[in-house]
């Protein structure tokens, strides 16, 4: 007997097919995603407006994880205390970075949410081309000519070519909606955590705010920060001020950043493809040798989340990380040297305080933990080290205007190979003040 997924003429009855998805234990939620999705379709919203990740949706999801920890409000002498510290912070970073400071902002001190609200955004339209790249890929593989629907799908063998390709189109439609969702909700668990952590603005180290946000701290998670550490509240309070102010004046006067690394996460997504042949053999193989169940759900999932399905990556792809890993550590590593700069000798504790941050960074941050998921990419401890001693150099063989000046371009900027021999790749993106002998 058919599942009743063709009535009116072999048009697709899309609710009968959710109903179906829902009985065999597909997320509720997902199923609600994908329907959204696919009447945005139908009722002819405009590209912008389908938008495979939702600002709304993200919102709402970090938003119930900051409220189960809390979001304490904030008060007058927040404001006070954090304005002063950054006000200290930039005056020590004038004598060092090129890029000017912003004009301090009226809220220096901001609420989970604040950061929430003003971020989501950002985050969207990072991720976005992610979830576009991996929707594609099962479209194509459901739309591709030569694949044949399930009699499981279509309820009877004896189908039209016609009702076959409507078919297709609604799983395909169904499938982009089920990866929005799935994506999003990944991606605002990750927000909420990382507002949960995150001690000011620009502490992900990207991009994400309007270039003129400035800086601004998040009082609740510095104190969290500062617990145990048997520092003084003010060093925390400076250090954690260099860092957020370094990071803001890096962005607002790097601009073309924001857009380069979101081009790179494109180039990653537009690479993903669906071997459904390799994955059908690495199945079976997987069964023959007992690795998984297919009478257990829960060991599907593990052998799914372990990685044993994931797709080979193209060399596109695998450059598109490498330089993704290399700019997020670049910026890390440049914030860690310049602050080194001009507070190791000011402050007695900025040694264990540098040191703490590194370590944080390393065990579990929330930020490592959401681009390993999403795109599986992990920046490691060492070259963000790495990073900073290239930096380092670069100032000594520049001075600290050259070093700065490395960010006026991604040209400017080293790869991994670069790091081992600084003042060859100087040279190499340098051009001569004589250029009579190239003539």
């Amino acid at each position: 007997m058919g599942f009743g997924f063709l009535p009116n003429e072999g048009q697709p009855d899309f609710d009968a097919l959710l109903k179906k998805f829902s009985e065999m234990g597909i997320d509720s939620g997902a199923l609600a995603g994908a329907k959204s999705f696919f009447e945005s379709m139908q009722s002819g919203e405009t590209a912008s407006d389908q938008s495979l990740i939702k600002v709304a949706n993200l919102r709402e999801i970090a938003k119930k994880i900051i409220t189960a920890k809390g979001d304490l409000p904030i008060g007058n002498l927040d404001q006070e205390k954090l304005n002063q510290s950054l006000l200290l912070a930039n005056t020590w970073l004038d004598t060092e970075i090129l890029f000017p400071a912003a004009v301090m902002p009226s809220q220096s001190a901001w609420s989970k949410r604040d950061w929430l609200d003003e971020s989501v955004t950002g985050w969207q339209q990072l991720i976005e081309p992610l979830a576009l790249g991996m929707a594609d890929a099962l479209g194509n593989v459901i739309a591709n000519s030569s694949t044949s629907l399930p009699i499981e799908f279509m309820g009877s063998a004896e189908q039209s070519p016609a009702q076959q390709e409507a078919m297709k189109l609604m799983l395909s439609r169904i499938l982009r909606g089920f990866m929005g969702t799935l994506i999003a909700t990944q991606l605002g668990q990750g927000i909420g955590m990382l507002a949960n952590s995150i001690t000011g603005a620009n502490d992900v180290a990207i991009p994400l705010l309007k270039t003129d946000s400035g800086s601004h701290l998040i009082p609740q998670n510095i104190n969290e920060w500062a617990e145990g550490l048997g520092i003084d509240q003010e060093q925390v309070s400076i250090y954690l001020s260099l860092r957020e102010a370094a990071a803001a004046r890096l962005f607002a006067n790097s601009p073309w950043l924001q857009n380069y690394i979101k081009d790179l996460i494109t180039a990653y997504g537009k690479g993903i493809s669906i071997d459904v042949e390799s994955i059908t053999r690495q199945a079976e193989e997987a069964m023959a040798s007992g690795e998984i169940d297919m009478n257990n759900p829960q060991a599907i999932n593990l052998a799914l989340n372990a990685g044993l399905f994931t797709p080979q990556q193209t060399p596109a792809q695998e450059l598109a990380l490498t330089r993704l890993e290399m700019t997020l550590a670049l910026i890390e590593g440049w914030i860690d040297h310049v602050i080194s700069q001009v507070a190791a000798e000011r402050m007695p504790a900025f040694n264990a305080l540098i040191e703490n941050s590194r370590r944080r960074r390393a065990t579990n941050a929330p930020m490592q933990q959401l681009f390993a998921n999403l795109l599986g990419l992990e920046v490691s401890p060492r070259k963000m080290r790495e990073a900073s001693t290239f930096w380092s150099e670069v100032k000594n063989l520049k001075g600290a205007d050259g070093r700065d000046k490395c960010w006026e371009d991604a040209a400017f900027l080293p790869m991994p190979d670069d790091l081992s021999d600084v003042k060859a790749f100087l040279d190499s993106v340098t051009v001569p003040d004589d250029l009579s002998g190239l003539i």
